[in-house]
């Protein structure tokens, strides 16, 4: 009998500090630039509520699917668009097929430029450089290469152009005034850190493609994907969606 308590003691205290080690590692959410802002506030929401770690990785889109693609440890992935997530499913790296969690929105952003803004500025002789983001890996990127197509500018702008490899890279472009203008997330210019800088206007929505931007749960990381449902659930949840409506989605 004695032997048997020692046995069920040890057995109960690995498996207490293996849960303890799995509640210790924080959930990696592979986060698209866009939400640089957002997500913070998210994050800090989820863990308040559930007491579950979490940490953001930052980039494109397309960079997050390359390297989930190779079996970067991410728990989810919130993408810009819906592309990068249903290529993750179709190969069979998520639990389920991506959810539309929120629509961003396009602006046009300068923290240079004195007078009006307005689209119609970015064919004048005094800019120089138009920042966005690249067109082939963020989603953002390739909306704003709608717009300048569908207003028929493209040929005449298009030496003008600088591609920043993110959201995130093109913001800095903006703000160290490398480019006087560019195109952005709403969520950027609308945040805390940002919203004093500069002037901005909304693009019409329909000169592009609704972004759809779209949340999975990656399978390479079985021991978290409890608590990365329950993150998948959080983003979906009016709390969630509240906190993202602050940020202009």
């Amino acid at each position: 009998m004695r032997k048997y308590l020692i046995l069920l003691s040890i057995i109960v205290s690995i498996f207490v500090s293996n849960c303890n080690d799995n509640i210790s590692q924080p959930l990696l959410i592979a986060t698209a630039a866009n939400m640089q802002f957002a997500v913070p506030p998210l994050l800090k929401a989820f863990t308040e509520t559930t007491g579950i770690p979490c940490e953001a990785i930052i980039s494109s889109s397309g960079k997050l699917t390359a390297q989930i693609k190779s079996g970067a440890p991410y728990d989810v992935f919130l993408s810009a668009d819906m592309k990068y997530p249903e290529a993750l499913y179709q190969e069979g790296l998520t639990l389920n097929a991506p959810k539309i969690y929120t629509y961003g929105t396009l602006v046009l952003w300068s923290t240079s430029i004195p007078n009006t803004l307005n689209l119609e500025v970015l064919s004048s002789p005094s800019i120089q450089h138009i920042a966005l983001a690249n067109p082939k890996t963020a989603p953002y990127g390739k909306s704003a290469m709608e717009v300048l197509q569908g207003l028929n500018i493209l040929p005449t702008i298009k030496d003008k152009l600088v591609f920043g490899e993110s959201i995130a890279q093109t913001n800095q472009f903006i703000t160290s005034q490398v480019a006087e203008i560019g195109f952005t997330a709403k969520s950027v210019v609308v945040s805390s850190n940002i919203k004093e800088q500069g002037q901005w206007i909304s693009i019409d929505t329909t000169l592009y493609t609704p972004i759809e931007q779209g949340i999975v749960v990656i399978k390479n990381t079985p021991n978290k994907q409890q608590e990365a449902q329950q993150f998948y659930d959080f983003i979906l949840s009016k709390k969630g969606q509240v906190i993202l409506e602050e940020y202009g989605y």
